[in-house]
């Protein structure tokens, strides 16, 4: 049986935490050597090596604290000499600035919303408590009471979670213009009042997709919709995959501009899935699983790896969260938002549970002595 290799490093700190797993298998002694780029297992079975990648760099010397814990196997600390970083993915607003054209895709089955459209105006909206400070600045009355930013034609305004267009800009592409057309048309909000008749849907898939306003414009979710570039073929990308990339990006863009760590996700109701804590960024995460070996792994499928090419690395976002659809707690939901200044992302029911599965799964491959935190359960998501 071959042994599991997992390595979290954290980049601002310069450590590393290495656990090795599926050493009870093994006869008795076992060497383990600690390199600057690679880890060997003697055994009197056989040898086993595993490079790690290029990108990190061990410091052996600084290895202090050993501890064997129970079915997971060995743990140990150390130091890093070097991590390098990788290029920083651009935000929305910089995607939508460029001077090139893009189609909006339903994600969930690829029809198109937005067809090369280049908007003359890419700009965000103002926080959700932006009314409030202006009556506490000024000294006048509030001249946007009761007023909403909304979109002219060829613009764009950037929410949290969801973009504005105006419907100006949606057009049905050229031989799609009868009743089977995969182009989604908002159901017209003044038939009813109602919530239920305002909702943007695909007329392929039947998917959800935002919802309209006003008369004239249009709020999708971020998460329902795929932005990319007209001159490249549509490229598919998993429904997992894709929500996990925008999350994580979400969050290391609220992080960053509002130095705001901790989210509460609820859906359009306002009802409350999970709350949600981002510990760090630059979290570095090497797996490793040598065939015949048994174990999860935090990456989708198994990893196998041999002594002559290294792994590559992944750049996670560490997080806590605490789901709130089985148990409402609404003491603790109330305290978190009230005391914390945590901040409400709002996405479609849907995809607040498909972001409960991905944190369930990420959390069900960690060791077990990593799953829980303070009560809290630990997750991991890719950036």
């Amino acid at each position: 049986m071959g042994c599991n290799v997992r390595l979290e490093v954290r980049r601002s700190l310069r450590s590393a935490v290495l656990i090795l797993s599926g050493l009870e298998g093994k006869r008795f002694p076992i060497d383990i050597s600690v390199s600057q780029s690679s880890l060997q297992i003697q055994s009197p079975d056989n040898l086993e090596e595993f490079l790690l990648p290029r990108e990190v760099k061990l410091v052996p010397s600084t290895c202090r604290y050993v501890q064997h814990i129970s079915g997971e196997g060995l743990h140990m600390q150390l130091k890093v000499q070097a991590v390098e970083s990788a290029e920083i993915a651009p935000t929305f607003k910089e995607l939508l600035n460029t001077e090139e054209e893009f189609t909006f895709y339903c994600h969930s089955c690829g029809s198109v919303v937005l067809q090369q459209q280049r908007f003359l105006r890419v700009l965000p909206l103002p926080s959700e408590n932006w009314s409030s400070l202006v009556e506490e600045w000024c000294c006048h009355p509030d001249p946007f009471a009761n007023r909403s930013c909304l979109p002219k034609v060829n613009d764009c305004f950037l929410g949290d979670t969801f973009l504005l267009v105006n419907k100006a800009n949606i057009s049905a592409p050229p031989g799609e213009t009868n009743e089977m057309s995969s182009v989604p048309h908002p159901v017209d909000a003044n038939v009813s009042k109602s919530k239920e008749n305002t909702k943007v849907i695909c007329k392929r898939c039947k998917a959800i997709l935002g919802e309209t306003v006003s008369s004239d414009a249009i709020k999708y979710y971020i998460t329902e919709v795929m932005i990319q570039p007209s001159s490249q073929p549509y490229n598919m990308i998993s429904r997992k995959q894709f929500v996990e990339n925008i999350i994580v990006r979400l969050l290391v863009e609220l992080s960053a501009s509002r130095s705001t760590f901790r989210f509460c996700i609820q859906g359009q109701d306002g009802k409350v899935f999970l709350l949600l804590w981002l510990l760090n960024v630059d979290t570095v995460l090497v797996e490793l699983i040598k065939p015949g070996s048994v174990g999860s792994c935090f990456f989708s499928g198994s990893i196998s790896c041999d002594a002559k090419s290294p792994p590559a690395v992944q750049e996670v976002a560490r997080v806590l969260y605490m789901p709130c659809v089985d148990k409402p707690n609404t003491e603790l939901v109330d305290n978190w938002m009230n005391e914390t200044g945590a901040h409400s992302l709002t996405f479609p029911p849907s995809t607040c549970l498909e972001l409960i599965l991905l944190l369930s799964l990420s959390n069900s491959a960690l060791p077990h002595s990593l799953r829980f935190m303070n009560n809290w359960k630990v997750a991991y998501l890719k950036m």
